[in-house]
């Protein structure tokens, strides 16, 4: 179940069980990832929580705090349903090219198809921050590009103590 709060007539926020989650362990992995996690089609609310129990389950990483879950409207490819955003903080082990890797790898799980730039998705995993490097490769942006300028971006992290 998820409280429901509207924004603005375009904004809407939710929030459930794992979704403003901060957790009390201290982690062993020495690495901040903050992921931004996304998502136009299907039961995204669902999928979200799903990939939250993976991410749980896996010994690779650490969730330290998601954000409130942002349903927006899209842009760049406008005619699409509504995303639903949020952000998750975590501690990995990995060096960023191989999370990289590994949050490709998880899009694929949860049926992620790449058609088109900013085409409707399952499940969009950016990594927005890793720790406080800048990288600027053809594969992999750290801070991501434009993060700034998105809401899908600025409203989850801006509730978040990271």
């Amino acid at each position: 179940m998820y409280l429901k709060r509207k924004l603005s007539k375009s904004l809407i926020t939710f929030r459930g069980e794992h979704f403003e989650y901060k957790s009390q362990k201290k982690s062993s992995h020495r690495y901040r990832a903050t992921v931004g996690i996304g998502g136009n089609v299907g039961n995204v609310l669902r999928r979200f929580n799903h990939l939250f129990m993976s991410l749980k389950r896996d010994k690779r990483v650490e969730i330290l705090q998601t954000s409130l879950i942002l349903k927006n409207p899209p842009f760049g490819f406008a005619d699409q349903e509504d995303f639903f955003n949020s952000i998750i903080v975590l501690q990995v082990s990995m060096q960023p090219r191989v999370f990289l890797d590994y949050l490709m790898r998880l899009e694929k799980k949860f049926a992620r198809q790449r058609s088109f730039a900013n085409a409707p998705r399952t499940l969009d995993l950016d990594i927005i921050f890793f720790d406080n490097r800048v990288i600027h490769t053809p594969k992999l942006q750290i801070p991501h590009a434009s993060w700034s300028e998105r809401q899908s971006v600025v409203i989850p992290l801006s509730g978040l103590k990271i």
